[in-house]
Protein backbone atom coordinates (compact mmCIF):
# COMPACT_ATOMS: atom_id res chain seq x y z
CA UNK A 1 0.00 0.00 0.00
CA UNK A 2 1.16 3.73 -0.47
CA UNK A 3 0.97 6.08 2.06
CA UNK A 4 1.72 9.77 1.77
CA UNK A 5 5.00 11.20 1.37
CA UNK A 6 6.95 13.43 4.43
CA UNK A 7 7.82 16.53 4.24
CA UNK A 8 11.50 17.00 2.37
CA UNK A 9 13.82 19.46 2.23
CA UNK A 10 15.72 19.71 -0.97
CA UNK A 11 18.69 21.16 -1.41
CA UNK A 12 20.20 22.76 -4.95
CA UNK A 13 23.94 22.46 -5.00
CA UNK A 14 24.92 23.96 -8.21
CA UNK A 15 28.25 23.62 -8.54
CA UNK A 16 28.89 25.63 -11.97
CA UNK A 17 32.50 25.96 -13.13
CA UNK A 18 33.71 22.64 -10.65
CA UNK A 19 33.56 20.11 -13.46
CA UNK A 20 35.09 19.86 -16.67
CA UNK A 21 32.54 18.16 -18.49
CA UNK A 22 32.76 14.71 -20.97
CA UNK A 23 36.24 13.73 -21.86
CA UNK A 24 37.92 16.74 -23.72
CA UNK A 25 34.29 18.80 -23.62
CA UNK A 26 35.06 22.26 -21.81
CA UNK A 27 32.78 23.06 -19.18
CA UNK A 28 29.47 24.47 -20.13
CA UNK A 29 29.65 23.15 -23.85
CA UNK A 30 27.04 20.21 -22.53
CA UNK A 31 23.48 20.39 -24.16
CA UNK A 32 20.90 22.70 -21.95
CA UNK A 33 18.34 20.44 -20.08
CA UNK A 34 14.53 20.35 -22.16
CA UNK A 35 12.32 22.81 -20.69
CA UNK A 36 9.10 20.27 -20.92
CA UNK A 37 6.61 22.59 -19.47
CA UNK A 38 4.67 22.32 -16.77
CA UNK A 39 4.33 18.62 -16.82
CA UNK A 40 8.02 18.27 -16.98
CA UNK A 41 8.77 17.28 -13.25
CA UNK A 42 5.93 14.74 -13.16
CA UNK A 43 8.53 12.04 -14.78
CA UNK A 44 12.17 10.62 -14.08
CA UNK A 45 13.18 12.04 -17.48
CA UNK A 46 10.83 10.29 -19.50
CA UNK A 47 10.56 11.82 -22.57
CA UNK A 48 13.34 10.14 -25.01
CA UNK A 49 13.24 11.36 -28.78
CA UNK A 50 16.63 11.26 -30.23
CA UNK A 51 16.85 14.98 -29.21
CA UNK A 52 16.74 14.52 -25.65
CA UNK A 53 19.07 11.76 -25.04
CA UNK A 54 22.20 11.95 -23.53
CA UNK A 55 24.72 12.14 -26.64
CA UNK A 56 26.32 9.06 -27.58
CA UNK A 57 23.74 7.06 -25.46
CA UNK A 58 21.75 4.09 -27.73
CA UNK A 59 18.78 4.99 -28.71
CA UNK A 60 16.17 2.74 -26.38
CA UNK A 61 14.01 -0.10 -28.51
CA UNK A 62 11.10 1.13 -27.19
CA UNK A 63 10.21 4.67 -25.74
CA UNK A 64 8.04 3.69 -23.33
CA UNK A 65 9.85 0.59 -21.95
CA UNK A 66 13.92 1.10 -20.76
CA UNK A 67 13.69 -2.71 -20.35
CA UNK A 68 12.36 -3.77 -23.70
CA UNK A 69 16.29 -5.05 -24.62
CA UNK A 70 15.97 -7.36 -21.77
CA UNK A 71 13.40 -9.59 -22.61
CA UNK A 72 13.96 -13.31 -21.82
CA UNK A 73 16.66 -14.81 -24.24
CA UNK A 74 17.72 -11.59 -25.87
CA UNK A 75 21.46 -12.40 -25.55
CA UNK A 76 23.76 -9.74 -27.30
CA UNK A 77 25.56 -11.70 -29.81
CA UNK A 78 28.63 -10.23 -27.42
CA UNK A 79 27.92 -12.99 -24.66
CA UNK A 80 26.25 -15.43 -26.97
CA UNK A 81 29.69 -17.76 -26.38
CA UNK A 82 29.39 -17.01 -22.85
CA UNK A 83 29.11 -19.68 -20.18
CA UNK A 84 25.98 -19.06 -18.14
CA UNK A 85 27.21 -19.38 -14.36
CA UNK A 86 26.28 -17.48 -11.12
CA UNK A 87 29.70 -15.40 -10.28
CA UNK A 88 28.83 -14.80 -5.72
CA UNK A 89 31.61 -12.26 -4.39
CA UNK A 90 32.19 -13.94 -0.81
CA UNK A 91 33.19 -10.10 1.21
CA UNK A 92 34.08 -12.18 4.08
CA UNK A 93 36.45 -14.65 2.92
CA UNK A 94 38.23 -12.36 0.11
CA UNK A 95 36.77 -14.83 -2.91
CA UNK A 96 34.34 -15.53 -5.84
CA UNK A 97 32.28 -18.91 -5.98
CA UNK A 98 30.90 -19.72 -9.23
CA UNK A 99 27.73 -21.34 -9.10
CA UNK A 100 26.62 -23.90 -12.22
CA UNK A 101 22.87 -22.53 -12.36
CA UNK A 102 21.75 -25.74 -14.16
CA UNK A 103 23.02 -27.71 -10.72
CA UNK A 104 22.45 -25.19 -8.20
CA UNK A 105 26.28 -26.56 -7.60
CA UNK A 106 29.52 -24.55 -7.29
CA UNK A 107 32.11 -25.31 -9.84
CA UNK A 108 34.88 -22.67 -9.43
CA UNK A 109 36.28 -20.94 -6.66
CA UNK A 110 39.53 -18.15 -6.68
CA UNK A 111 40.60 -15.74 -4.38
CA UNK A 112 40.50 -12.16 -5.00
CA UNK A 113 41.31 -8.76 -2.86
CA UNK A 114 40.17 -7.91 -0.08
CA UNK A 115 36.17 -7.34 0.97
CA UNK A 116 34.68 -7.77 -2.41
CA UNK A 117 31.40 -6.09 -2.64
CA UNK A 118 30.05 -7.05 -6.01
CA UNK A 119 30.59 -8.36 -9.18
CA UNK A 120 29.96 -5.83 -12.33
CA UNK A 121 29.60 -6.51 -15.99
CA UNK A 122 31.37 -4.19 -18.05
CA UNK A 123 29.60 -1.36 -20.10
CA UNK A 124 30.96 -3.72 -23.75
CA UNK A 125 29.47 -7.21 -21.84
CA UNK A 126 33.05 -8.75 -22.25
CA UNK A 127 34.11 -8.09 -18.88
CA UNK A 128 33.04 -8.66 -14.97
CA UNK A 129 34.97 -6.29 -13.01
CA UNK A 130 35.18 -7.62 -8.92
CA UNK A 131 35.38 -4.73 -6.81
CA UNK A 132 37.53 -5.38 -4.33
CA UNK A 133 36.41 -2.34 -1.78
CA UNK A 134 39.03 -2.35 1.45
CA UNK A 135 42.19 -3.94 -1.21
CA UNK A 136 41.56 -0.58 -3.42
CA UNK A 137 41.38 -2.81 -6.67
CA UNK A 138 39.18 -3.99 -9.17
CA UNK A 139 39.97 -7.93 -10.60
CA UNK A 140 38.94 -8.64 -14.12
CA UNK A 141 37.50 -11.41 -14.76
CA UNK A 142 36.67 -13.16 -18.44
CA UNK A 143 33.40 -14.79 -18.49
CA UNK A 144 34.35 -16.77 -21.95
CA UNK A 145 36.61 -18.79 -19.33
CA UNK A 146 35.10 -17.92 -15.91
CA UNK A 147 38.92 -16.93 -15.28
CA UNK A 148 40.26 -13.84 -12.55
CA UNK A 149 42.80 -11.25 -14.47
CA UNK A 150 45.12 -9.39 -13.24
CA UNK A 151 44.03 -6.92 -10.50
CA UNK A 152 44.07 -3.10 -11.12
CA UNK A 153 44.49 -1.02 -8.78
CA UNK A 154 41.26 1.61 -7.79
CA UNK A 155 40.86 3.75 -5.07
CA UNK A 156 37.80 2.42 -2.96
CA UNK A 157 35.75 0.92 -5.35
CA UNK A 158 31.95 -0.07 -3.48
CA UNK A 159 30.73 -0.02 -6.35
CA UNK A 160 30.97 0.53 -10.22
CA UNK A 161 28.33 1.75 -12.51
CA UNK A 162 28.73 3.19 -16.63
CA UNK A 163 27.70 6.21 -18.19
CA UNK A 164 24.73 5.26 -20.54
CA UNK A 165 27.09 6.57 -23.60
CA UNK A 166 29.47 4.18 -22.51
CA UNK A 167 32.76 6.98 -22.02
CA UNK A 168 32.95 6.39 -18.60
CA UNK A 169 33.17 4.18 -15.50
CA UNK A 170 31.36 5.81 -12.56
CA UNK A 171 33.13 4.01 -9.23
CA UNK A 172 31.53 4.54 -6.08
CA UNK A 173 33.97 5.60 -3.53
CA UNK A 174 31.89 5.39 -0.29
CA UNK A 175 34.63 5.67 2.32
CA UNK A 176 36.51 8.52 0.28
CA UNK A 177 32.64 9.94 -0.07
CA UNK A 178 33.08 11.05 -3.93
CA UNK A 179 32.07 9.50 -7.18
CA UNK A 180 35.24 8.71 -9.36
CA UNK A 181 34.61 9.11 -13.56
CA UNK A 182 37.24 6.88 -14.74
CA UNK A 183 38.11 5.37 -18.31
CA UNK A 184 35.41 2.65 -18.64
CA UNK A 185 38.34 0.15 -20.44
CA UNK A 186 42.09 1.21 -18.27
CA UNK A 187 40.03 2.76 -15.21
CA UNK A 188 42.43 5.69 -15.10
CA UNK A 189 40.83 7.92 -13.53
CA UNK A 190 39.93 11.41 -14.79
CA UNK A 191 37.68 13.50 -11.91
CA UNK A 192 36.60 12.80 -8.75
CA UNK A 193 33.42 14.32 -7.92
CA UNK A 194 32.91 15.04 -4.03
CA UNK A 195 29.75 14.09 -2.57
CA UNK A 196 28.08 15.74 0.54
CA UNK A 197 26.59 12.68 2.27
CA UNK A 198 28.15 9.21 4.03
CA UNK A 199 27.79 6.06 2.35
CA UNK A 200 27.12 6.49 -1.20
CA UNK A 201 26.14 3.38 -2.52
CA UNK A 202 23.90 2.92 -5.45
CA UNK A 203 22.41 4.41 -8.21
CA UNK A 204 20.72 4.55 -11.76
CA UNK A 205 20.10 6.78 -14.31
CA UNK A 206 17.10 8.82 -15.86
CA UNK A 207 15.45 7.10 -19.15
CA UNK A 208 17.16 10.11 -21.36
CA UNK A 209 20.43 9.00 -19.97
CA UNK A 210 21.38 12.64 -18.54
CA UNK A 211 21.38 12.38 -15.13
CA UNK A 212 21.72 9.89 -12.30
CA UNK A 213 20.28 9.32 -9.06
CA UNK A 214 22.47 7.98 -6.23
CA UNK A 215 21.86 7.17 -2.76
CA UNK A 216 23.43 7.89 0.39
CA UNK A 217 22.84 4.94 3.35
CA UNK A 218 24.05 6.62 6.38
CA UNK A 219 22.74 10.08 5.67
CA UNK A 220 19.06 9.62 4.55
CA UNK A 221 19.60 11.09 1.52
CA UNK A 222 19.76 11.37 -2.42
CA UNK A 223 21.57 12.66 -5.04
CA UNK A 224 20.73 13.73 -8.60
CA UNK A 225 24.37 14.21 -10.91
CA UNK A 226 24.69 15.78 -14.19
CA UNK A 227 26.31 13.23 -16.16
CA UNK A 228 27.26 15.16 -19.09
CA UNK A 229 29.03 17.96 -16.84
CA UNK A 230 29.87 15.30 -13.95
CA UNK A 231 28.43 17.64 -11.26
CA UNK A 232 25.91 17.69 -8.52
CA UNK A 233 23.17 19.38 -9.13
CA UNK A 234 20.37 18.54 -5.57
CA UNK A 235 20.38 16.53 -2.43
CA UNK A 236 16.49 15.20 -1.33
CA UNK A 237 16.56 13.84 2.08
CA UNK A 238 14.22 11.36 3.05
CA UNK A 239 12.54 11.22 6.71
CA UNK A 240 14.93 11.56 9.65
CA UNK A 241 16.63 7.88 9.94
CA UNK A 242 16.40 6.49 6.35
CA UNK A 243 18.95 4.18 5.22
CA UNK A 244 18.18 4.12 1.46
CA UNK A 245 19.70 1.31 -0.66
CA UNK A 246 19.07 0.08 -3.95
CA UNK A 247 18.17 2.69 -6.98
CA UNK A 248 15.63 1.30 -10.15
CA UNK A 249 13.88 2.72 -12.63
CA UNK A 250 10.53 1.65 -13.46
CA UNK A 251 10.05 0.64 -17.24
CA UNK A 252 7.93 4.01 -18.10
CA UNK A 253 10.71 6.07 -16.70
CA UNK A 254 8.75 8.22 -14.77
CA UNK A 255 9.82 7.10 -11.46
CA UNK A 256 12.72 5.76 -9.67
CA UNK A 257 12.05 3.16 -7.08
CA UNK A 258 14.83 3.46 -3.57
CA UNK A 259 14.54 0.97 -1.08
CA UNK A 260 14.67 1.79 2.60
CA UNK A 261 15.69 -0.43 4.95
CA UNK A 262 14.80 0.92 7.76
CA UNK A 263 11.45 2.09 6.22
CA UNK A 264 11.03 -1.04 5.26
CA UNK A 265 9.64 -0.27 2.03
CA UNK A 266 10.55 1.64 -1.07
CA UNK A 267 10.46 5.41 -1.90
CA UNK A 268 9.21 6.23 -5.44
CA UNK A 269 10.93 9.08 -6.46
CA UNK A 270 10.22 11.58 -9.19
CA UNK A 271 13.10 13.41 -11.18
CA UNK A 272 11.90 15.24 -14.46
CA UNK A 273 13.89 17.12 -16.96
CA UNK A 274 17.69 17.73 -15.68
CA UNK A 275 17.36 21.13 -14.46
CA UNK A 276 14.24 19.92 -12.04
CA UNK A 277 14.57 18.52 -8.47
CA UNK A 278 14.10 15.36 -6.88
CA UNK A 279 10.79 15.07 -5.82
CA UNK A 280 8.99 12.35 -2.92
CA UNK A 281 6.03 10.95 -4.99
CA UNK A 282 4.78 8.21 -2.71
CA UNK A 283 6.21 5.08 -0.35
CA UNK A 284 5.17 1.12 -0.97
CA UNK A 285 5.95 -0.77 2.14
CA UNK A 286 7.57 -4.42 0.99
CA UNK A 287 8.96 -5.75 4.50
CA UNK A 288 11.63 -5.16 6.87
CA UNK A 289 14.89 -4.09 5.36
CA UNK A 290 14.24 -3.58 1.47
CA UNK A 291 17.35 -3.77 0.04
CA UNK A 292 18.01 -5.02 -3.37
CA UNK A 293 15.69 -4.43 -6.52
CA UNK A 294 15.05 -6.02 -9.81
CA UNK A 295 12.93 -5.86 -12.65
CA UNK A 296 11.50 -8.87 -14.27
CA UNK A 297 12.05 -9.95 -17.89
CA UNK A 298 8.58 -9.03 -19.01
CA UNK A 299 9.16 -5.27 -17.26
CA UNK A 300 5.93 -6.30 -15.25
CA UNK A 301 7.31 -6.64 -11.83
CA UNK A 302 9.72 -5.78 -9.88
CA UNK A 303 11.37 -7.87 -7.16
CA UNK A 304 12.41 -6.34 -3.71
CA UNK A 305 14.40 -8.32 -1.10
CA UNK A 306 13.70 -8.22 2.20
CA UNK A 307 17.23 -8.96 3.73
CA UNK A 308 16.01 -8.56 7.41
CA UNK A 309 12.95 -10.70 7.33
CA UNK A 310 14.15 -13.42 4.58
CA UNK A 311 11.80 -12.47 2.20
CA UNK A 312 10.79 -10.86 -1.21
CA UNK A 313 8.13 -8.48 -2.67
CA UNK A 314 7.05 -8.78 -6.06
CA UNK A 315 5.28 -4.88 -6.80
CA UNK A 316 3.49 -4.44 -9.65
CA UNK A 317 4.87 -1.59 -11.87
CA UNK A 318 1.46 -0.76 -13.84
CA UNK A 319 -0.29 -0.36 -9.89
CA UNK A 320 2.56 0.89 -8.02
CA UNK A 321 1.89 -1.86 -4.66
CA UNK A 322 2.64 -5.44 -3.89
CA UNK A 323 1.11 -8.04 -5.22
CA UNK A 324 2.88 -11.21 -3.51
CA UNK A 325 5.63 -11.60 -0.90
CA UNK A 326 8.00 -15.24 -1.13
CA UNK A 327 9.34 -15.91 2.31
CA UNK A 328 12.48 -17.99 2.15
CA UNK A 329 11.75 -21.70 4.56
CA UNK A 330 13.62 -21.40 7.00
CA UNK A 331 14.23 -17.46 6.90
CA UNK A 332 17.59 -16.02 5.63
CA UNK A 333 19.04 -12.68 4.16
CA UNK A 334 18.59 -12.12 0.76
CA UNK A 335 20.52 -9.06 -0.39
CA UNK A 336 21.34 -8.46 -4.24
CA UNK A 337 21.51 -10.79 -7.27
CA UNK A 338 19.62 -10.94 -10.69
CA UNK A 339 17.60 -12.54 -12.74
CA UNK A 340 18.29 -15.71 -14.98
CA UNK A 341 18.28 -14.88 -18.65
CA UNK A 342 15.45 -16.77 -19.17
CA UNK A 343 13.74 -15.01 -16.57
CA UNK A 344 12.57 -17.82 -14.46
CA UNK A 345 14.36 -17.91 -11.93
CA UNK A 346 15.79 -14.75 -8.98
CA UNK A 347 19.00 -15.68 -7.51
CA UNK A 348 20.13 -13.78 -4.49
CA UNK A 349 23.03 -13.53 -2.11
CA UNK A 350 22.58 -14.67 1.70
CA UNK A 351 24.27 -11.83 3.14
CA UNK A 352 24.54 -13.00 6.30
CA UNK A 353 24.23 -16.71 6.12
CA UNK A 354 26.93 -17.62 3.75
CA UNK A 355 24.41 -18.79 1.16
CA UNK A 356 22.88 -18.24 -2.16
CA UNK A 357 19.09 -18.52 -2.97
CA UNK A 358 17.68 -19.64 -6.01
CA UNK A 359 13.87 -18.66 -6.39
CA UNK A 360 11.54 -19.73 -9.11
CA UNK A 361 9.71 -16.48 -10.30
CA UNK A 362 6.61 -18.23 -11.31
CA UNK A 363 6.00 -19.72 -7.86
CA UNK A 364 8.31 -17.66 -5.72
CA UNK A 365 9.64 -21.36 -3.95
CA UNK A 366 12.68 -21.61 -3.36
CA UNK A 367 14.51 -24.04 -5.83
CA UNK A 368 18.12 -24.39 -4.10
CA UNK A 369 19.92 -23.24 -0.93
CA UNK A 370 23.83 -22.89 -1.87
CA UNK A 371 26.06 -22.75 0.74
CA UNK A 372 28.61 -20.43 -0.53
CA UNK A 373 32.00 -18.34 1.54
CA UNK A 374 31.59 -16.27 4.38
CA UNK A 375 29.33 -12.51 3.59
CA UNK A 376 28.45 -12.97 -0.16
CA UNK A 377 27.15 -9.69 -1.44
CA UNK A 378 26.74 -8.29 -5.00
CA UNK A 379 25.85 -11.74 -6.66
CA UNK A 380 25.98 -11.72 -10.54
CA UNK A 381 23.92 -13.98 -12.92
CA UNK A 382 25.86 -13.77 -16.32
CA UNK A 383 25.30 -13.29 -19.13
CA UNK A 384 22.11 -11.93 -18.90
CA UNK A 385 19.94 -10.26 -21.55
CA UNK A 386 20.33 -6.36 -23.04
CA UNK A 387 23.06 -4.40 -25.28
CA UNK A 388 24.85 -2.57 -22.57
CA UNK A 389 25.82 -2.78 -19.13
CA UNK A 390 24.79 -0.04 -16.69
CA UNK A 391 26.64 -1.58 -13.91
CA UNK A 392 26.10 -2.46 -10.25
CA UNK A 393 25.28 -6.49 -10.36
CA UNK A 394 23.47 -6.09 -14.00
CA UNK A 395 21.54 -3.11 -15.16
CA UNK A 396 21.40 -3.19 -18.58
CA UNK A 397 19.50 -1.72 -21.38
Amino acid sequence: MTRSAPTVVLVLALLAGCGSGRHGDPAGTAPPASSGGAGASADAGASRTSESLLPGMPPPLDPHDVYAADRAGMLSPVVRGFRSQVYVPNSGSASVDVIDPRTYKVVAHFKVGRTPQHVTPSFDLRTLWVDNDKSNSLTPVSPRTGRPGRPVPVADPYNLYFTPDGRDAVVVAEQLRRLDFRDPRTMKLHRSLPVPCDGVDHMDFSADGRYAVASCEYSGTLLKVDVARERLLGVLRLRPGSMPQDVKLAPDGRVLYVADMTANGVWLVTGGALGDPLRLAGFVATGKGAHGLYASRDSRSLYVTNRGEGSVSVLSFARRRVVATWHLPGGGSPDMGGVSADGRVLWLSGRYNAEVYAIGTRSGRLLARIRVGAGPHGLCVYPQPGRYSLGHTGVFR
